[in-house]
Parts: C-alpha cells; structure tokens; sequence
C-alpha cells in the first residue's frame, strides 16, 4: 500500500515561472517599464470535473495575469540586505534590512504545506491534495487591508507585491528559492529603527512570547484589550481566521510606572479565504470537522470558527471587555469603514484582480461591516462563557463578591508597596446568564483570595492559588447541595478557609498550579 501511495505523488505540482509566456501575453497589453505580467498560480487551474469534488476556491484569481513591478533588492527601499531566512513552514520567506536598521519581512504568496504533514505521507497523494488547496488563499488579499486599518486606527503594514526574475541572482545561495516567483514585501516592527510617526509614546517593539511572558512575570504590564479587540473585529471582517498569537507583535508603550502593549497585527495569508465549495472540502470544513477553514461571504455565519486558532491568545487578552464595550468597538468601527473607504481600500488589488473580483469583495466588506455589531455580540458570548483572570508572578489580591444570583464582582489589586499607592488591575461584573465559569489564577506570588455573598444560584469558580505562599478565604455561600467554588493549590504553606461552600482539591502535585503562559 505505501508504494501505491508513494506513486501518486506529484514532483513537479509548481510551476517553475510565473512569468507570462508568449503565448499568454499575446492578449495582453504592454506592461510597462519595470514591470512585468505573472501568472502566480496557473497550476491551481484544474477541470470542472475535479472542481466539482475539490473545488473552484480562488482559482481564477491564482491563474489571471497580473501586471507587477520586477523586485531588485539592491534597490527596493534605498537597497536591501539579507539579514536570515525566514523559518515558517509553507510560505518561502526572508527578513530584510535597509541601510537605517529598518526591517522588512519578504513572503512567497504562493505556499508549500507539505512540511505540515508527516514524513509519511509527504510522497503521496495527501501532498498534492495539501498543495491544491492552496487555492482556497487570495494571494492578494493583505494590500486590501492597509486602508481599513488606517481607518479604524489600527496599525499596519504597506505590503507591495513584486515578482522576481527568473535570472536574478542577488539572493545568492537562495536564489533557487525566489526566481521567477511572486512575493510580498512589508515592514516588520522589531526595534526603534522601525518607529513611525504612528506610533506616538512607542519605545521598543516586542512578538508574542516576550509580551506574555512579561505580562505574567509582572503586574506592571498589561495588554490594551480594548485595541486588540478593534482588530479582532478587523481580522473578522476580513475573513481571517488564522490568527494565533504568531501572528501578532507588540508596541511597547509606558504609562507612568507601568507598560502598556499594543497590538500589531501581522501575516495576513488568509484574508478572503473562500474553501466552501467543492464536494470534499465543504464537508471537510463543516462545525464537526475542520471548522476553522471557514470561508468569506456576505455574513458572519461562524464567528466561532474565526476564534478557534485565536482561542489561547484571545481567552487572556480579552477577559476584562464586556459585551458593552465591544458594541461601542463595532458601532465606531461601522462608522469608520464607510462605504467610500472600503472601496478605496478594494481598489489597491491588481487592476486585473479588481476587475475580476473587486464588485464581489467590496459587496461582502460592506454586507460585514452592517453586521459587525451582531459578530461581537456572537464574539462576546463565546468569550463570556468561561473566563480566566490571572495575575502574574507577583503580589496580588482577588476579590469575589457574589453580588445576588445573577451577578459576580471580580476585582484585582495591585496592593501599596513602599514606591507606589494600590492599583486595580481589573474589574468586572459578570452576569450568570452569560458566563458559566470563572477561572482564577494567582501564579507565583503570595497571593490573596477573598470570595464573599450569601446568594441562591452562582457561577461556578476555580481558584488556583499559584506556587506563592496563598490565602485563600471563601466566605460565600451558595444555597443548594452543589459547590459553586473550588479551590487547587498545595497542602502545605498555604493559608485556605474553605467555609461551607468551596470544594477542596489540594494536592502535594504542584502541577496543578500549571497555566499556560505562551500558547505553546
């Protein structure tokens, strides 16, 4: 059977040349000086026989000629060095510098997954499959979304697509990898050398990783959810569902003695995804299956399958927003994106794109937009359902305050130290109707917990004390045979009041105090 399997694999998927032939450009006009017409994707073009069982995804735009200016690093932004070779799985990709420090991140357009898979079934049929849908991409949907970030406020990269010579030579030992593709060029923010006028206060920039792991080693730092959650919004308007906590860095902006961070989203591969159609993949793609492959329409059919790649990063970075505070984010962001500026923002496609698919994408921003207040809405049950609130690695005190049976109070502080008066570091009201777990974590620090209320129903909460040296007190009660409250944390060192209500789950295993800090 594997040598069955090994026949059906294709080594020559890709073409070798974007580069329109002769016979390709008998129909078409000049392109001009400095540019050239490429085809980046003619080998997604396939019979309606096999677009009936895979599907006709975004074929069409992959195999249209576009015209595009030719790519010359020596040149490209006062000339550009090499500084490493990117390190993602699919896309060809490299980090450039210009001769001030600025960065730039260069991406095929085009992808490989096939190193997604096991060694096993790279040299089967499963490897083309993989690669065909590729096509389910709009290869030029990231220079769409400059004008809509701009609009709303948020930060962004000018991405500008090129294509490179089949016969240039300045990439080296890579040449093999770039000639004759198309790629993708934007900045990166990595380092001082890469602030803009936008980013007024900004001191330093920082990727995921470094942000959360500063973020739970101090409570001096803090996320800007209410920013993160516009481009949340954004990234759903726009279809993306891929975007995991890689696909973001971080501004990095004092306030006072604390630090807040900004988000910069980063990586849009999957803008105007469209993988419904086609036998196979339409039930492949179904709520009980690969739900996250979800495509771009009119409407908003699945905000959940746009957070399940987001899951870990927007569980932690959207825990203090209620359901008001994203209807005021959707009803601003409705009033930005006016129609004027989603077409200004369509118009950036490749003419020929534009003429093809422009009419059909500005259709469904503008359908969207209408109905972005009810997405957040979708997006805030999803999120109210189970929170986590946690502190960080040092000092901090909970407060629980069983209100009445509808509504519970979460207040953290920040308690007075010798420098620096008490702070909170976050409060908010949740109502039993719409949050069925709340998830306190202490870390490492010596921690206080205090839950009060004398209530007849409840949310039910977990409390994990952290390796610090706890007290945890549960003053509330919850009428009824079923505890309302647990309480993890060791045995030993701890101060715990369990009450009448909390469920003791302490143990001597200190993995129970285990959270997840990066996603990994």
């Amino acid at each position: 059977m594997a040598l069955a399997l090994n026949s059906c694999a294709d080594n020559d998927f890709f073409q070798e040349d974007a580069l329109a032939t002769e016979e390709e450009l008998k129909e078409l006009p000049p392109a001009g000086k400095d540019s050239l017409w490429v085809i980046p994707g003619r080998h997604y073009k396939r019979s309606g026989f096999h677009n009936f069982f895979w599907g006709n995804h975004n074929r069409d735009i992959w195999a249209t000629p576009v015209k595009l200016p030719v790519l010359d690093i020596n040149t490209a932004q006062g000339g550009l060095s090499i500084v490493k070779r990117g390190g993602g799985f699919q896309s060809t990709s490299f980090e450039l510098a210009d001769s001030t420090g600025r960065v730039y991140a260069l991406r095929s357009i085009d992808k490989d997954p096939i190193h997604v898979v096991s060694k096993f079934w790279r040299h089967t049929f499963v490897s083309n499959v993989l690669r065909d849908q590729t096509s389910a991409g709009n290869p030029y949907g990231a220079v769409v979304v400059p004008v809509l970030a701009q609009a709303i406020g948020i930060p962004h990269s000018s991405p500008k697509l090129y294509y490179i010579s089949a016969t240039d030579t300045s990439f080296g030992k890579y040449n093999n990898l770039v000639q004759g593709k198309v790629f993708l060029l934007e900045q990166k923010y990595k380092s001082t050398a890469d602030l803009t006028p936008f980013f007024k206060g900004v001191v330093d920039f920082e990727d995921s990783e470094d942000a959360l792991r500063k973020r739970f080693k101090s409570n001096r730092y803090q996320f800007d959810q209410k920013t993160f959650a516009r481009a949340r919004l954004l990234d759903m308007l726009l279809g993306d569902w891929d975007r995991h906590k890689g696909q973001w860095d971080w501004a990095v902006k004092p306030t006072g003695h604390d630090t807040i961070f900004m988000p910069i989203p980063k990586d849009r591969d999957q803008v105007f995804f469209k993988m419904h159609d086609g036998l196979v993949p339409s039930i492949a793609t179904s709520k009980v299956m690969a739900r996250k492959f979800h495509s771009f329409d009119d409407d908003f059919s699945d905000v959940k399958a746009y957070m399940i790649n987001a899951k870990f990063i927007d569980e932690r970075l959207l825990n203090e927003l209620t359901r008001e505070d994203l209807q005021q984010i959707a009803h601003s962001m409705k009033s930005a994106l006016t129609d004027k500026v989603i077409e200004a923002a369509v118009r950036q496609l490749p003419t020929a794109i534009y003429t093809l698919k422009g009419e059909e994408i500005s259709h469904n921003l503008k359908s969207r937009r209408d109905l972005l207040d009810k997405a957040a809405d979708k997006m805030y049950r999803q999120l109210a359902k189970k929170v986590i609130i946690a502190g960080s690695d040092e000092v901090e005190h909970f407060t629980v305050n069983r209100l009445d049976d509808e509504y519970t109070e979460v207040i953290l502080t920040r308690p007075a130290t010798k420098q620096f008066p008490a702070t909170e570091l976050y409060r908010r009201t949740f109502n039993r109707s719409d949050t069925e777990q709340l998830i306190l974590y202490g870390l490492a620090g010596d921690d206080k917990f205090i839950l009060t209320g004398n209530v007849n129903n409840g949310i039910k909460i977990k409390v994990y004390g952290g390796l610090g040296e706890d007290e945890i007190s549960d003053r509330s009660r919850v009428k009824g045979w079923k505890k309302y409250t647990e309480i993890y944390d060791t045995e030993r060192g701890n101060e715990i009041d369990f009450g009448t209500e909390a469920k003791d789950k302490t143990t001597r295993d200190v993995r129970v105090h285990a959270f997840d800090r990066e996603g990994n």
